[in-house]
């Protein structure tokens, strides 16, 4: 019932086409209709657009729309019956789940892939060539506000010019595993930086100020590296790059991470 499975992403393309009924054979040829809402992470939210779009050119008459609104902002529309699936970069909060039960809303959480968080600079900032995870503590720690204002703070020969930080909103998954990452478990970060749930507002960020620094979903740079710089992350055991391969086999410390969705149990006997 709220069993996590480690299943592949092509999953989420059986649970959508088991939304208009019984999984026959005849399915496939099957005419649906109706809609299905999906919402929440804007780091899963890739994934489910390009399922969405492979099941559209199945199903055209069926709806599917996939929102951002950050892993938080998704929960309440799910626990709201708003929405059919959740995209999450966290597991669901013992708060959540308990709204959904209060709801009447059953569901089935999947771990559909890995993700690691992507610490961003300008292309044009040539005095960082790593972060230690200490340096990012002592960059986004909440104790910094205030206090940690420039790059020369940060390491000895960087310039005295001013941080300018970009990352997502405290709704966001991202932002909650960062902070508990980086900075400690019920921390949380600095307040003063630029926050926002929409990843493209980063980017333009990062991408036009030199003195810009940021962390977003691994996925989100892939789409925008043309824009961006990627900086990798010194956990004690040596510099490593946000890769497909450091991701999933961990070594990508303490930035890596397992992605959510959340699927309603009753949408798989809807019949339109």
């Amino acid at each position: 019932m709220k069993k996590f499975k480690n299943l592949l992403v092509i999953t989420i393309v059986g649970l959508l086409m088991s939304c208009g009924g019984n999984s026959d054979k005849s399915k496939s040829s099957e005419k649906l209709s109706g809609d299905i809402k999906i919402d929440g992470s804007s780091t899963v939210y890739p994934i489910t657009e390009a399922v969405a779009e492979e099941f559209r050119n199945v199903h055209p008459d069926v709806r599917v729309t996939v929102g951002v609104s950050g892993t938080g902002g998704g929960f309440k529309k799910f626990y709201r019956g708003e929405t059919d699936i959740s995209n999450a970069s966290r597991p669901i909060k013992e708060k959540e789940a308990k709204l959904c039960d209060e709801n009447n809303i059953d569901y089935l959480g999947l771990s559909v892939a890995y993700d690691g968080l992507a610490v961003i600079i300008n292309p044009e900032n040539d005095w960082v060539d790593y972060f230690t995870v200490e340096e990012l503590n002592k960059i986004w720690h909440p104790d910094a506000q205030d206090n940690i204002k420039y790059w020369s703070q940060v390491r000895e020969g960087w310039p005295n010019k001013e941080l300018h930080l970009f990352g997502p909103g405290t709704a966001s998954g991202t932002y909650d595993y960062f902070a508990e990452a980086i900075c400690g478990k019920k921390v949380g970060t600095r307040g003063d930086y630029t926050a926002s749930e929409d990843d493209h507002v980063l980017v333009q960020g990062i991408s036009t100020d030199k003195f810009g620094l940021g962390f977003f979903g691994l996925a989100y740079y892939e789409e925008n590296k043309d824009k961006l710089k990627l900086v990798g992350v010194d956990n004690g055991s040596g510099i490593v790059q946000p890769t497909l391969e450091t991701v999933s086999n961990g070594t990508y410390a303490p930035l890596s991470r397992p992605i959510f969705i959340y699927v309603k149990n009753s949408i798989k006997d809807r019949k339109e």
